[in-house]
């Protein structure tokens, strides 16, 4: 059976990067286009992984964790941050919200595949 994974970015290129590397994994991908959307659709499913960016309108990465984090469902689902920021304080804004993982754009795909499958496991 296929894992299922949550996108959430709001640049449409790198959401359809994410699935295209994911699908190719084996996974089934719902895309968000930012932490509202995301709310909205986490409810519907279990999830394997969530990935998402920290810079986003209406709802950034930080805070969706912190939501995520709160409900039943997710409370253990592993969250990988695919973000433009490398620095300490956002690295650790994001594991005090409780990130699985970080990892900085640009980013090799086989990175990316490791990472998800070491928070898979």
């Amino acid at each position: 059976m296929a894992k299922n994974v949550l996108v959430v970015d709001d640049s449409p290129t790198m959401r359809n990067m994410l699935k295209a590397a994911m699908q190719e994994q084996g996974f089934e991908v719902t895309m968000a286009e930012d932490g509202v959307d995301a709310l909205k659709v986490v409810a519907k499913q279990k999830w394997d992984i969530i990935i998402t960016d920290i810079n986003m309108p209406n709802m950034d990465g930080i805070e969706l964790i912190r939501e995520l984090r709160q409900i039943e469902t997710c409370k253990f689902t592993p969250i990988l941050v695919i973000t433009t920021e490398g620095g300490d304080t956002a690295k650790k804004a994001g594991k005090d919200a409780g990130a699985s993982g970080w990892m900085v754009k640009p980013f090799n795909p086989d990175t990316l595949t490791k990472a998800v499958q070491k928070l898979c496991a």
